[in-house]
């Protein structure tokens, strides 16, 4: 996920990679080609469907890859899709007749009631939640309790290393799981290597962990698998992206398999280090055929869980 700019409870959230795209705003040049796109894009998602249920992945859809789109939308387009969990970003929109409400912890408790029930009738839950944690303990309560409330197994975020502690606490008050995110290396990213996230995790419970994004690392200049195995038993979930260069903050995403991530390597070493929980897509490149090629992802993901399900 590319952070936005965004004021939240008093504080100003730092673009770290790319600016934030607008409602309308998409990208339509630079396409490549790919062999999975066609115009069927839930019969694609469906191929092989049920491999990864069967290895214990639980496919999940990060709402930034809809970004264009507020929540309510957004969240049709992926029941579609066939996917059936989601993990909103705090500063995403929720609708768009109700401009400055975002999918987070502000939210009333009679909005949150609508969010879910939105969700449950498409059939679709939130098992993780990107948030804004800090050292401010209150805050940090409204973020577990909102999570809590919607469901949410895993709150994903980047906080501060003095903030662990305290978060260890409500994370077994709450029976939640914490799983730190990495972004590309910069001055700002705290977590882009996976030694700084085993630094906090150092001491913590199971609890606390990773959630490892394997385009940012690849942006970083690291290797996806090297690094997965360098986190191995703390991995908690997953934002699953593949990018066009290696070593480059800009590269933009590719459907997963077709970019240097070396994916179908990454997955055989999730299943290796029998890795079960939640794998969240997540697809920045906000193209014309965005559906589409979120489909193509899911599939390639069903096609090499069915290779491994044969052994």
């Amino acid at each position: 996920m590319a952070t936005a700019s965004f004021g939240h409870q008093g504080r100003s959230f730092k673009l770290e990679r790319r600016k934030f795209l607008g409602a309308s705003t998409f990208v339509a040049t630079g396409l490549l080609a790919y062999p999975y796109v066609s115009n069927g894009s839930t019969a694609m998602a469906g191929e092989a469907k049920g491999a990864a249920e069967k290895l214990g992945w639980k496919l999940a859809c990060q709402l930034y890859t809809f970004r264009r789109f507020p929540f309510y939308e957004a969240i049709e387009r992926i029941a579609r899709l066939g996917i059936k969990r989601l993990e909103p970003a705090f500063f995403l929109r929720l609708a768009a007749d109700r401009p400055g409400l975002t999918t987070s912890e502000a939210l009333s408790a009679e909005l949150r009631a609508e969010m879910k029930k939105r969700l449950q009738a498409l059939g679709l839950t939130m098992p993780n939640y990107y948030a804004d944690l800090t050292t401010d303990r209150k805050q940090a309560q409204r973020v577990f309790q909102f999570a809590r409330e919607m469901g949410v197994e895993t709150i994903v975020s980047e906080p501060p290393p003095e903030a662990f502690p305290m978060l260890d606490e409500l994370c077994q008050e709450f029976g939640i799981n914490l799983a730190v995110h990495n972004h590309p290396q910069s001055p700002t990213s705290r977590y882009w290597h996976p030694e700084k996230v085993l630094a906090v995790c150092e001491g913590r419970s199971q609890r606390i962990g990773a959630c490892c994004d394997t385009g940012h690392w690849v942006r970083s200049g690291l290797r996806p698998v090297e690094c997965l195995r360098m986190m191995k038993g703390r991995i908690i979930t997953m934002h699953l992206k593949d990018v066009a260069e290696f070593g480059k903050p800009e590269a933009r995403d590719v459907i997963l398999g077709t970019g240097v991530a070396g994916y179908e390597a990454v997955l055989k070493e999730l299943h290796g280090q029998g890795f079960k929980g939640v794998l969240t897509i997540e697809y920045e490149h906000d193209s014309p055929e965005l559906e589409n090629d979120v489909a193509a992802c899911v599939s390639f993901v069903e096609k090499v869980a069915a290779k491994l399900l044969e052994g």
